[in-house]
């Protein structure tokens, strides 16, 4: 059983790159902006199951390159699901709560009506209406708040950030679930491999970390951890302003997940743990 990724230095495919029956492929590989290349790299493979993890991921600098994150979320999401349904074999796409606008506090369902507030959500979501038109077996993960030892994430950025300051200010009305790319990693694996015995499980799941939390209360967890001493103080978002909105709400209910796949929310405390003693020296002060 093989499975093709897209993506191969983001963080969670350098985490599914830890199967290996993987095959990951970079940007040197492939221009994901050149649809007819997408389409060769797997009409020609003997893979199994296909993964996206590849996206244009700055949500502010999407504002004004619109263009750019649609054609990265959804013309090249759309040409793979289209590959993989022409072969007859799985996609797997990682998706976003960017798709909600955040109102209410309830965690949105996969059924639930999207309505991004930016313009990467929307491209996300383009995204998404493209993969399911496809017509092809395929399974659709949102998730939230993406951590690891690699790349560039919060977690990373309150650990430089708490290494140079003893006082920090931090959103606490935005609620999400961090999600570990590894954990994440491994669901999208899992997913992927259940559906090729099993394509009418083909649909939408959500899928993150728990238990929800604001990101002054996740900064508060990281510095813990970390053992840096800084001072958390909570400001609403009105008090920092982003030139992409930011939806406050991003709770996921994952049941279906569980139901349909076996697959649990991971303590994202735990994964914390795991990903500082990941970091190289120098980049925490964990003992």
């Amino acid at each position: 059983m093989k499975i093709l990724v897209f993506g191969k230095t983001g963080q969670v495919a350098t985490q599914l790159q830890r199967f290996k029956n993987v095959q990951a492929v970079d940007r040197d590989q492939v221009d994901l902006t050149d649809p007819e290349r997408v389409m060769e790299m797997i009409m020609k493979s003997d893979v199994d199951a296909v993964i996206n993890a590849a996206a244009y991921t700055a949500v502010d600098q999407a504002e004004s390159e619109e263009a750019q994150a649609m054609a990265i979320n959804c013309d090249a999401s759309k040409v793979m699901a289209q590959a993989a349904a022409k072969k007859g074999i799985p996609f797997v796409q990682i998706s976003t709560d960017y798709v909600f606008n955040g109102k209410g506090s309830r965690p949105w369902l996969p059924t639930d009506i999207p309505a991004p507030l930016g313009a990467y959500g929307k491209s996300k979501l383009a995204g998404e209406i493209a993969i399911r038109e496809a017509g092809g077996t395929h399974a659709i993960l949102r998730t939230s708040w993406v951590f690891s030892a690699t790349g560039n994430n919060f977690v990373k950025t309150m650990l430089r950030l708490g290494q140079e300051r003893d006082e920090l200010s931090i959103v606490a009305d935005q609620i999400g679930g961090p999600t570990s790319a590894a954990a994440l990693a491994n669901a999208c694996y899992k997913v992927s491999m259940g559906l090729v015995n099993h394509p009418e499980k083909s649909g939408v799941y959500h899928f993150s970390g728990a238990p929800n939390i604001s990101w002054a209360g996740f900064a508060r967890e990281i510095f813990a951890q970390a053992n840096l001493a800084v001072q958390v103080n909570e400001i609403p978002t009105s008090e920092f302003p982003t030139p992409a909105p930011r939806p406050k709400n991003s709770r996921l209910n994952c049941r279906s997940i569980k139901e349909i796949f076996d697959i649990s929310q991971p303590d994202w405390r735990i994964d914390l743990t795991k990903v500082l003693a990941d970091l190289p020296p120098g980049q925490t002060c964990q003992n």
